[in-house]
């Protein structure tokens, strides 16, 4: 059998698993393929590219930190971060649970092109929203979130827009396609 690669973007309020709990809907309300694992996890209340595999080998080159395989990410921040935040992400920030490595950020403007989030973010008429590019080698539990967080910058938003070399490219929430 020929090894399967899917390019699922995942909508917010989806699990990362085939099983629906409580509030969040699974996998297996988008998704009807036998065979197919996760490779990786996108929390329930954030958006994009989610890969699953039905070859064991690819599953743990992609979800294992130790590859380092680059995560990028589109993240709405309260707030407009000046050059001093961005350089702070770019060399690494200091989290509860030990320094980051370097990422890659940058401002995107315009913003990314993306469908409505349901349900809406919070808007603050009052304070400005901006949108971040923030590409990572890690995987740590909520970690965009938390860097955001950390240089003054909460997080309303996060997509994942790509994995290594696989994106969202030509998808909208709830579809997927073979790689």
């Amino acid at each position: 059998m020929t090894p399967r690669l899917i390019r699922f973007y995942k909508p917010y309020g989806v699990l990362s698993q085939f099983t629906a709990e409580g509030k969040w809907q699974g996998l297996k309300d988008y998704i009807d393929l036998p065979g197919v694992y996760v490779a990786g996890r996108l929390d329930a209340d954030s958006e994009g590219l989610l890969l699953l595999t039905s070859d064991g080998k690819l599953q743990a080159h992609i979800a294992d930190p130790r590859f380092k395989m680059e995560k990028t990410y589109w993240v709405q921040v309260e707030g407009v971060p000046d050059a001093a935040a961005l350089d702070a992400l770019c060399k690494g920030v200091v989290l509860n649970d030990g320094p980051t490595l370097p990422a890659q950020a940058r401002l995107l403007d315009p913003p990314p092109a993306l469908a409505p989030r349901n349900p809406p973010i919070r808007e603050r008429k009052a304070i400005p929203t901006a949108w971040i590019e923030l590409t990572i080698r890690e995987g740590r539990n909520r970690q965009v979130r938390r860097m955001t967080a950390s240089v003054g910058y909460p997080t309303l938003r996060l997509v994942r827009a790509a994995i290594g070399p696989y994106s969202l490219d030509g998808l909208e929430p709830g579809m997927w396609r073979t790689c």
